[in-house]
């Protein structure tokens, strides 16, 4: 790219980015930057790794209630486990809650609750990898970095028409980001361009009508561009199956908690068999009539997970080896993931 063509393409995004980019709770627009405003980095690191696999809709309800919970670093970082991983449930990937209270820890204990500015500091705290550093310096700091998400990569493969299929065209695609992040206004042009995949440039219906950059798309220029980025052909995640056995006592079930390594690892469950390919052996915490009610269907990222549920009333006088009783109405204050909220959902009155 010649510096006009990529001075042009700065101007094109961020003049679009100045009139029609996103206003998101975390984030500074153009005109508070003007007015002197500073972003809260704590604010936005939050942000950045609730939105690593989740929607902005679905996060932001989840950043607002943290915040109001946790308001600082330093108040994260003394938060009880428990207490995080039961407002993280909902938000997926529980590695991230594991990660997240590693990092304010570190912030908080061993930086006074500073988060550092430079990418190399950013990248040794727990849970932070190069895009999220890259995030961070730009969007908290307003210093120069390149982003490259997922929306990015759309991008840049239609602007170029790159051919390489995902993941072997990452490295170009990261070269070419580079090159074209604006260091004058790092900050607005890394929310403008993840705006632009986000809102125009989408993986289906792309609006090019109105895109900044679709006078310059080459796979636009061709009428293709529903066809980037190109990706591999995807084999089938291998199916695993397991039995959840729902404890009842008056109308609680019994739930305890994963092991902390591990998928899930420190969340709450309705205890199960072990999960694999084959048909699970019937392993039951008691004897009694386990009554059917039916099969949760749950996907995971290497596979996905048919798991049959099973209900039983405890015995008179029968005490859960680990874990507890938890009432209905007390569901929603328990670190429960995705999965066996589906299970309780399953499980009859």
């Amino acid at each position: 790219m010649t510096k006009l063509a990529v001075s042009q393409l700065r101007t094109a995004l961020l003049d679009w980015y100045d009139r029609s980019g996103r206003t998101l709770p975390w984030r500074l627009r153009p005109e508070d930057r003007a007015k002197g405003a500073v972003a809260d980095p704590y604010a936005v690191w939050l942000s950045e790794i609730m939105l690593q696999q989740t929607t902005v809709p679905h996060a932001t309800p989840y950043w607002h209630r943290f915040l109001e919970r946790w308001p600082t670093v330093e108040a994260l970082a003394e938060a009880d486990d428990d207490d995080v991983m039961a407002a993280w449930a909902g938000l997926g990937y529980y590695a991230r809650a594991r990660n997240l209270l590693a990092c304010a820890r570190m912030v908080a204990g061993e930086m006074a609750g500073r988060f550092p500015d430079d990418l190399d500091t950013l990248r040794t705290l727990p849970g932070i990898g190069d895009y999220t550093a890259n995030a961070i310096r730009a969007a908290a700091f307003d210093k120069p970095a390149s982003v490259v998400d997922g929306n990015v990569e759309r991008v840049l493969t239609r602007l170029f028409r790159i051919e390489t299929p995902l993941p072997k065209a990452k490295p170009d695609i990261r070269k070419r980001a580079a090159v074209l992040a604006d260091p004058d206004r790092p900050g607005d042009y890394a929310q403008a361009i993840m705006d632009l995949g986000a809102t125009v440039c989408t993986p289906r219906s792309p609006d090019c009508a109105t895109c900044p950059w679709a006078a310059h798309c080459a796979a636009h220029a061709a009428g293709v561009e529903i066809d980037y980025p190109r990706k591999l052909v995807k084999t089938r995640k291998p199916v695993r199956r397991g039995i959840a056995y729902a404890v009842t006592r008056r109308g609680a079930i019994w739930l305890r908690k994963r092991p902390e390594k591990g998928l899930l690892g420190g969340m709450m469950e309705v205890p199960s068999t072990e999960w694999g390919e084959a048909a699970p052996a019937d392993a039951p915490p008691f004897a009694a009539n386990w009554q059917p009610c039916g099969t949760v269907r749950h996907v995971f990222t290497h596979f996905t997970l048919d798991l049959a549920v099973v209900r039983a009333e405890a015995p008179e006088g029968w005490q859960p080896p680990d874990g507890r009783f938890v009432a209905r109405a007390d569901m929603d204050g328990q670190a429960l993931p995705s999965l066996f909220g589906k299970v309780v959902a399953l499980v009859a009155d």
